[in-house]
């Protein structure tokens, strides 16, 4: 993959980038999800490509049933690697079992820092954190007490 200069003296081999996504099934251990991941990685490495990040946004609800799951670990891949890698990936993503659903997207360019789905789950977590910190409502006034006295 790549394509050689007028004299023949250099050559720049292209990659294209990609973000690869699959949900594994609720009912694995978080270590099992890790490993799905890991064997992602390695098949992407043996055949000459790269996985440059790699995101576990953890078990969230599904839209509708899959396969008999409510819930799914949800993992991402960014992935520099030629399209032929990208079709064993999938192949043995398809293979296995665990995996419930999967998509590759090819992008343009992959995302510096965290990705949406990350920054999402760090302010969901922050204004949890916020709510926690409400003052006491044991002051106020229930409604049925009010009721009562009326």
């Amino acid at each position: 993959m790549g394509w050689a200069s007028a004299i023949g003296q250099h050559k720049v081999s292209c990659m294209a980038l990609y973000e690869h996504v699959f949900l594994a099934r609720q009912d694995l251990a978080q270590a099992q999800v890790d490993a799905l991941a890991e064997a992602a990685t390695k098949i992407v490495e043996d055949n000459q490509g790269k996985v440059v990040k790699t995101e576990t946004w953890g078990l969230r609800s599904l839209a509708y049933k899959i396969a008999k799951n409510r819930k799914a670990h949800y993992v991402m891949l960014e992935i520099d690697a030629p399209a032929g890698v990208v079709a064993e990936l999938e192949r043995q993503t398809q293979i296995n079992e665990d995996v419930i659903r999967y998509m590759t997207v090819k992008v343009d360019g992959h995302e510096e820092g965290p990705s949406v789905m990350m920054r999402k789950q760090e302010r969901d977590r922050e204004r949890r954190a916020d709510r926690g910190e409400r003052p006491d409502r044991a002051d106020r006034p229930r409604r049925d007490r009010e009721e009562e006295a009326a």
